[in-house]
This record gives C-alpha cells, structure tokens and sequence, in this order.
C-alpha cells in the first residue's frame, strides 16, 4: 500500500471516529464504512500473507520429495521456499509420530503430537493461523501447515512457523498508520494473535484490562462483525472489527483517543 492511499485510508477512518452532530445510528453507519475500508486492507494483507504459506506448503506437499519422506531430499526445496518469505519463519517437516526436522537444525529433540493442532492434520485437514509458541525458535509463532498425503494415507506433515512479531511489524510497515490508530487480531480463545503494540501479542486483553475492554472483547468474540468502545491503558479507544473466514481471527482496527 503506497503512503498516499494509506493517508486517504486513514482520513476516512479518522472522520468516522471523530465525533459528529449525527444522530448516533447516522454516526455508528459512518464509522463501520470509513473503518471498515483500512479494517479489509489489513485483513487482506494478513491472511494474503498466511494463504501464499500455506499454497507454497500445499505444492511442496505434492511433490515426489515430500512423498518419500526422506528429509535429505526434501530439505533443499524446504530451504528454497523458507528463503522467499518476508517473515521470519521457521520451515518444517513432521512424520506421523510427531518428530519433526527444521531447516534450520534438521532433526530436532522436540515432539509436536501433543499439538492440538496435529491431529487435524493427521486427519489430512490444512491448518492455518494456529497461535504456539515455537518449540524450535522459542517464538510466538503463527502456524501454517498441511498434510502430505499418499496412496490416501497422510505420511507426514509441512509447515510453517511465523513469527508474530515480525508479521505485526510489516503489517505496520506496510500500513504506515498515524499514531492514534491501532489494529490488532485475536483468535478465537480471545488471544492476541497480532498487535501495534508488539508487547501485547500472545497476551489475552480480557486480563490486562478494566470491565470495559473485557465487555469490548466478549462482543468481538461472539459476533461477526460491528463497532466497540472502551478504554485500555487510560486511553478512550473505539474500534471496528469483524471476523476472519479464512483464520478465525478476530481482525480489529481503531483510534485511540487521548487522555
């Protein structure tokens, strides 16, 4: 997004927070079209990001290397792939019995069959924005990951581990937002998946915040879409939001009003 449509972006969004002398249904109609405009952006260049992942993932799983499982052969089109993508990732391959090898240190002393996630997969189902922290990296790591089938029989499994923190900060990047607007993204347990504030990823804000936000966050958890206001860290804060097909994800973006 080049810095002229983020500022008109912006514009729009900031007239529909800025108070007005509106009836309030008049208002509350503004806000969702103005913010829903950068709220689809950054929806968009999120989940565009995870689904080139995971596509990537989906054709390395096609293909004869993935299907012998031998991770000599299948490393070096691992590494490839590992190599064209703009966050820092970790690239994996896990056999049936949970061992898994990464690019980075081969085969590692870890076991990830007691993931949640894993036995979808062994069910030859695709995952995609699943929030761990990274048993090979330590980090808060967004997952992507598919199944490698064969004759029927899903043999082992692709992934990806995202860092969190470094997709926010290109998510910023990219945006280049004034300030006072903020945007964030919860799952569906209410953890904060993405976030401005990198200090807040991996965080649940129903236990950092007052009544307000915790109310703030239920809507956002129970509905599909809509408007919420609250205050958070002293500040007043209204927010757009609206939930992800694709992730699950609750994807929000708001002002920040001063104090």
């Amino acid at each position: 997004m080049n810095r002229m449509y983020a500022l008109l972006l912006c514009t729009a969004l900031l007239l529909g927070l800025t108070p007005s002398p509106l009836s309030a249904q008049q208002s509350n109609a503004s806000f969702r079209l103005d913010g829903r405009l950068v709220l689809n952006s950054y929806e968009a260049m999120v989940e565009q990001h995870l689904l080139g992942v995971l596509n990537g993932l989906k054709a390395l799983a096609a293909t004869r290397e993935a299907m012998t499982g031998d991770w000599e052969r299948l490393k070096p089109p691992l590494q490839q792939f590992s190599r064209s993508i703009t966050t820092n990732v970790a690239i994996w391959f896990a056999r049936p019995d949970g061992s898994y090898f990464t690019v980075e240190k081969d085969l590692t002393s870890q076991n990830i069959k007691d993931r949640h996630y894993f036995s979808e997969l062994m069910r030859g189902k695709d995952v995609n924005g699943v929030l761990v922290v990274s048993r090979s990296t330590g980090k808060r790591s967004v997952v992507v990951a598919a199944p490698i089938v064969k004759d029927g029989q899903v043999t082992g499994v692709l992934g990806a581990s995202i860092s969190a923190t470094k997709l926010a900060t290109l998510v910023n990047e990219e945006l280049d937002l004034p300030d006072d607007v903020i945007f964030y993204a919860l799952d569906a347990d209410g953890l904060t998946a993405l976030h401005k504030e990198t200090d807040l990823i991996f965080q649940f804000p129903s236990d950092i915040g007052d009544a307000s936000l915790k109310s703030a966050v239920q809507k956002m958890l129970t509905g599909t879409e809509g408007t919420v206001q609250y205050t958070f860290r002293g500040a007043d804060r209204a927010v757009v939001y609206k939930t992800s097909n694709i992730t699950g994800w609750v994807f929000a973006l708001g002002i920040t009003h001063a104090p």
